[in-house]
């Protein structure tokens, strides 16, 4: 059961940003990763639908035969990862917080920045997390529309997306932010832009390699860490097969060849 396959999925290829940590973390795992592409962005759908998914990709993963999984994305996080743990009690599943926590720790100025979908933002799991660990702080959260949708494109650094990504941080930064969370798995692809945009005094915060690290621990709990060597990754998705081929070596810094998921 050790060397059975890790099942990672997002609503897009921005997952692939976790799953890179968590390659990068454990090197001898088999990963397997679903892009549900077809039915992005998870942001503006209703939890019911998003929970839907979650089950799906859950269910295909169990038939796989993966040991462990793996919710790539805040949002199917806070709408779907209790319902899976009921379903499955017994096994591992990692999901994805805004790192409030760590940014609260950090911030200098008291003012910290959130970078998340509008389904994150609305989210109770994220207002307990505010009443967690913001108490000491000024919290002050930013919707994303079509940041999602532009890297889902492969578009890291166009004018437009340069000029969609400062409307949303120039307010923070006005604010007083000098610490900022990227709430969604996709975001820390534009790390380099931010750095162009952002002064460098400002904090960048995601969550990717802490969830390598749970990832981690829950296996080695479990005696579920793999010796290797590992297999290829697998890759699926619910859109055109064809275009996250031609983004995966941009975002996994790997070609792949990728399957279709039609469920």
């Amino acid at each position: 059961m050790s060397e059975a396959p890790i099942g990672v999925f997002d609503s897009g290829v921005g997952g692939l940003s976790v799953l890179r940590e968590i390659h990068a973390l454990l090197p001898d795992e088999s990963l397997l990763y679903i892009a549900d592409c077809g039915h992005i962005p998870y942001g503006e759908k209703s939890p019911e639908f998003i929970r839907q998914r979650c089950a799906v990709m859950a269910d295909f993963f169990r038939r796989q035969g993966a040991k462990a999984l793996v919710l790539a994305c805040n949002t199917a996080t806070v709408a779907g990862v209790a319902q899976l743990r009921q379903c499955y009690p017994d096994w591992p599943i990692v999901g994805m917080e805004p790192a409030v926590k760590p940014a609260a720790a950090a911030t200098r100025s008291g003012v910290v920045g959130v970078l998340a979908t509008t389904g994150t933002l609305q989210s109770a799991k994220f207002a307990a997390l505010l009443d967690r660990f913001a108490n000491d702080v000024r919290v002050i959260t930013q919707p994303c529309p079509g940041l999602v949708e532009l890297i889902e494109t492969g578009d890291l650094h166009s004018d437009a997306l340069r000029t969609l990504l400062r409307s949303y941080v120039e307010p923070l930064v006005a604010a007083g932010c000098d610490t900022i969370i990227l709430g969604c798995t996709h975001y820390p692809f534009l790390k380099p832009l931010l750095s162009q945009i952002l002064a460098p005094s400002i904090i960048l915060i995601d969550t990717g390699a802490a969830v390598a690290r749970q990832l981690k621990r829950l296996l080695s709990e479990r005696s579920l860490l793999a010796a290797g060597p590992a297999r290829q990754t697998q890759f699926w998705t619910s859109a055109t097969p064809e275009h996250m081929e031609n983004i995966l070596p941009l975002l996994w810094n790997k070609s792949g060849s990728v399957q279709s998921f039609g469920l």
